[in-house]
């Protein structure tokens, strides 16, 4: 079954400017988000904590600037844009208490919704878009006349005006230009942490380290196996995402591309992919998101120290930073 799909003249703006919307959250993806609406011509305002790093910025960017509940009490929609592990507390605290029936809270990941993390009144719209891409991109992109594509849903219709609502939202940020998909919260949450987990973060990262383990275990220098097993993957990261599986071996040599399509099955095989089930899997069930409330709720934003400091002390990532700095010199400075 075909997605269903829209573009940028398949949607107008007459139901979301009804509607005055808060941005909660004021980082990367909040910042671009609340930009883009306002320069599109919508009623936006943000909410933060008092006195918060980003307050000053949110307003000298030309923004409206209240607390959360504040927020929350002066809007229509209320779009939760901080991070995932922060949005139960402070929806306790000041979001769920200062919502007006007929209002809609939004999201840009169904994770709080789907695990009921957040479990929203029945008097309201719940919908969701998602872009597909970082903050910074879809704020590039916006000023360029273009778009990251998203993902929207719609989890609760009550005001009957939520799919307008959702879609309006969706093309301020500059996202129906390159096309919307619809998906539901659960399907959303489930195949973003598997992407995330299997392929894009830590399959990635996985696999780069062990192939540039195997060539120095073998005796080749590190900087040599450095550039061909992390540095060139951006090239070929950049022909797949371009032009696809295909396009990209279209456009290697005949020895890449015969020796990827022979020996690229043996590295990741039918194992492989019975391990990718079983994370999947853990994720479907809920068993990954306790993993993570729990570990979250013990160490916080040091959950990740253990594993950061094993990354960090690795080979690659020293050899890494002399090779950044012989060909970006200024590179490792700004960060």
């Amino acid at each position: 079954m075909k997605a269903q799909r829209w573009h940028d003249n398949d949607i107008n703006f007459d139901e979301v400017k009804k509607d005055r919307i808060a941005v909660i959250g004021y980082g990367i993806q909040g910042r671009a988000q609340a930009n883009n609406m306002k320069d599109s011509g919508l009623d936006v305002l943000v909410g933060l904590r008092r006195d918060g790093k980003s307050w000053d910025l949110a307003a000298k960017e030309g923004h409206k600037v209240m607390t959360t509940a504040e927020a929350t009490k002066e809007a229509n929609i209320v779009h939760v844009l901080v991070p995932d592990m922060e949005q139960s507390t402070l929806y306790k605290a000041e979001i769920g208490p200062n919502l007006s029936e007929g209002s809609a809270l939004c999201f840009s990941h169904g994770a709080a919704v789907h695990w009921k993390w957040i479990v929203p009144p029945s008097n309201i719209d719940v919908i969701m878009v998602a872009p597909k891409g970082p903050g910074q991109m879809v704020r590039e992109l916006f000023l360029q006349g273009f778009g990251t594509p998203s993902l929207v849903a719609v989890e609760r219709d009550y005001s009957t005006r939520a799919w307008g609502r959702v879609l309006g939202l969706a093309k301020a940020i500059g996202s129906s230009r390159p096309g919307l998909i619809r998906t539901t919260f659960k399907e959303e949450v489930e195949t973003d942490w598997f992407g995330e987990q299997v392929d894009l973060c830590g399959g990635t990262h996985s696999l780069i380290m062990n192939a540039f383990e195997t060539l120095v275990e073998a005796g080749y220098q590190p900087e040599v196996a450095y550039f061909e097993c992390l540095h060139e993957l951006k090239l070929i990261v950049d022909l797949i995402h371009k032009y696809g599986i295909t396009g990209m071996y279209n456009r290697v040599s005949e020895t890449a591309r015969y020796g990827g399509l022979t020996r690229g099955p043996v590295v990741i095989d039918t194992e492989s992919k019975k391990k990718m089930k079983s994370v999947l899997d853990e994720i479907q069930s809920g068993t990954f998101a306790d993993e993570w409330v729990s570990v979250y709720e013990k160490d916080g934003k040091n959950s990740f120290e253990t594993f950061m400091k094993k990354i960090q002390s690795h080979d690659i990532e020293r050899v890494g930073v002399e090779m950044r700095e012989m060909m970006w010199p200024d590179l490792e400075k700004k960060d």
